[in-house]
């Protein structure tokens, strides 16, 4: 039972707020946390002995009090905004069968029920050291570096039936259609490649180094899933498993991106930033960032507010083909990448490593709450049809933009 005894931090509503100084969604999370968890250990926590991370993690909604000026608020609310959950207990540095299941269990009902609010959380202790993540970032800006005729060896072919491994160009992609092209450039991992695509003989560790860490997305991505099928209550959990499966193996659009977004130049075209406003459309997202701002979410009050980097950790969020499989039980959530305002990191590249989970191409998306919400359809199908809707004049991933 010590385990099972979760710590809340109740400011939100202590005798130091006034009455009415909090949120409803502040007030909701308070709720759902103290009666789920009386529940489940038929009685409230005791500080000293609980496991944190484990059962539901720590969130500090102080930072919203009075003595905060109000124009930071929705920075300081990010912890009510997106929680921060340690995955220790099931992250790659433990064995596959070395969590219990109460430790399943109370990690699932955290992740999940985080993910079908906000639908973004920071997950620690995941297994994947940050001297992996720097590895990735230096061959990365390795290859950025490159002259841009060499860069132009390599680049993403325009016809998506063609594969969509390779170079991706400033201002190539415009993801918000009322806005100019995205300020910044990738490098798209999509193995196996075709016969016709291949690595930068020029830089022969990009391969090395991103394949490494592809493989390891892929594990960590399978432990997720895994958790939070447990969460959704799936019935068949190893058969959801299994859709994802090819993954970096066959037919499985899942992508490994490293993005560089470079310093804002000194004439940026009307409304441009740095990646406009969309909703990722696969399975999850995993997203490292260093250490510059500029990620932004937007809540169901339809407001905007930063997800500031933080260190040694990665950034889980629902894309729209989990939002459907989930019958709307999990939440695709907007975002996007903003200019930063201060001087000093306007004046630097931010760089960010996202990993996109997709299904198997054939795999068939139907509701997994057994409701009829959205139609059955391949993983292929929903990509395709997601992206001639919202890209119909774009060049993205599939022949058009991601």
């Amino acid at each position: 039972m010590v385990e099972e005894v979760p710590i809340i931090d109740f400011s939100a509503y202590g005798l130091s707020q006034p009455q009415d100084g909090f949120s409803r969604a502040e007030l909701a999370t308070l709720v759902h946390t103290q009666t789920n968890k009386q529940t489940n250990s038929g009685c409230f926590p005791n500080p000293g002995s609980a496991r944190m991370g484990e059962e539901i993690l720590i969130i500090d909604f102080s930072a919203y009090g009075l003595s905060q000026p109000q124009d930071g608020a929705s920075y300081a609310r990010m912890g009510e905004e997106i929680p921060i959950i340690d995955f220790s207990a099931y992250g790659l540095s433990q064995p596959q069968g070395g969590a219990s299941r109460a430790e399943l269990a109370a990690l699932a009902q955290s992740l999940t029920h985080t993910l079908s609010t906000v639908g973004f959380a920071y997950l620690t202790h995941v297994g994947i050291s940050q001297q992996e993540v720097d590895e990735l970032f230096e061959v990365s800006d390795r290859f950025f570096d490159l002259p841009v005729e060499v860069k132009e060896k390599y680049r993403r072919p325009s016809d998506g039936s063609r594969g969509r491994h390779g170079w991706v160009a400033i201002e190539r992609e415009r993801v918000a259609a009322d806005r100019p092209g995205d300020l910044k450039e990738a490098f798209n991992m999509l193995p196996p490649l075709p016969p016709e695509q291949t690595w930068p003989s020029e830089l022969p560790e990009l391969e090395k180094v991103g394949l490494k860490f592809f493989d390891k997305c892929v594990q960590l991505t399978l432990r997720i899933l895994e958790v939070m099928a447990i969460g959704l209550d799936v019935p068949d959990i190893p058969g959801f498993l299994d859709v994802h499966r090819s993954m970096g193996k066959g037919r499985n659009s899942s992508l490994l991106r490293p993005l560089r977004y470079p310093p804002v130049p000194d004439r940026v075209k009307e409304r441009q930033i740095r990646c406009g406003e969309h909703t990722d459309y696969g399975s999850i997202t995993l997203l490292w960032q260093d250490g510059a701002p500029g990620l932004e979410i937007q809540t169901l009050t339809h407001q905007w507010v930063p997800v500031p980097p933080i260190p040694d950790t990665v950034v889980v969020n629902i894309g729209d083909m989990m939002q459907c499989w989930s019958g709307d039980r999990l939440r695709s959530t907007p975002h996007r990448v903003v200019l930063p305002e201060e001087e000093k990191w306007r004046k630097v590249p931010r760089r960010s490593i996202p990993f996109f989970v997709h299904p198997d191409d054939d795999a068939l998306l139907t509701c997994l709450d057994g409701s009829d919400k959205y139609p059955p359809m391949t993983a292929e199908e929903h990509l395709k049809n997601f992206a001639s809707k919202i890209y119909s004049d774009l060049p993205t991933a599939f022949g058009k933009t991601n």
